[in-house]
């Protein structure tokens, strides 16, 4: 859940998880229990990491990034995208005719945005903030990704406050019906 180092080598670790998940996927057979259990791991990952981007780093890149306004909406809009195709998704099992289409867009919106972020906001984050910002950030991060939801709610607030109010209450919510339904184990 959590790896250590400042707010870009956190989030860049996440992004590697999943492109080792994606992989993952990619192998198991097609309309497998496993691709399921797979889309599940992407699905926790995805929203808790995009969560505490939300919660944390666009509020920095808004602060410190020149047009950092710009960016940090471009990055929300593309969280929404593949938080929409997460929700339709959800209820499908791994045999549905539309499983694996759906999960070639996840994986296509999801590749495009790290490429963008480790290529342009990262680099242009870490010229503009101090180390000891980053290092705190990251801690924020790490903090955030505890109690984030583990289900898309495209429908819930993505900038603050009130993504940082409700969000431990979804998560909360989320985490127990994991528990209940053995989803993420």
């Amino acid at each position: 859940m959590g790896h250590g180092g400042d707010v870009i080598e956190e989030l860049t670790t996440d992004h590697r998880e999943v492109d080792t998940l994606f992989e993952r996927f990619a192998q198991a057979p097609s309309g497998s229990a496993e691709r399921k259990s797979l889309l599940d791991a992407l699905t926790i990952e995805l929203v808790r990491h995009s969560v505490a981007e939300e919660q944390h780093l666009y509020p920095a890149v808004r602060e410190h990034v020149q047009d950092g306004d710009a960016l940090a909406d471009k990055e929300i809009d593309d969280h929404a995208r593949v938080e929409r195709l997460l929700k339709d998704l959800e209820g499908r099992e791994a045999d549905d005719s539309d499983f694996d289409r759906l999960v070639a867009k996840v994986r296509t919106e999801v590749t495009a945005h790290i490429q963008d972020e480790e290529r342009n906001l990262f680099v242009q984050l870490r010229e503009s903030c101090h180390p000891y910002v980053l290092e705190s950030l990251g801690n924020k991060v790490r903090d955030a990704k505890k109690t984030a939801p583990t289900r898309p709610h495209p429908a819930a607030p993505s900038t603050p406050p009130a993504n940082k109010l409700l969000a431990p209450g979804v998560g909360l919510v989320d985490r127990a019906r994991d528990y209940v339904a053995g989803r993420g184990r």
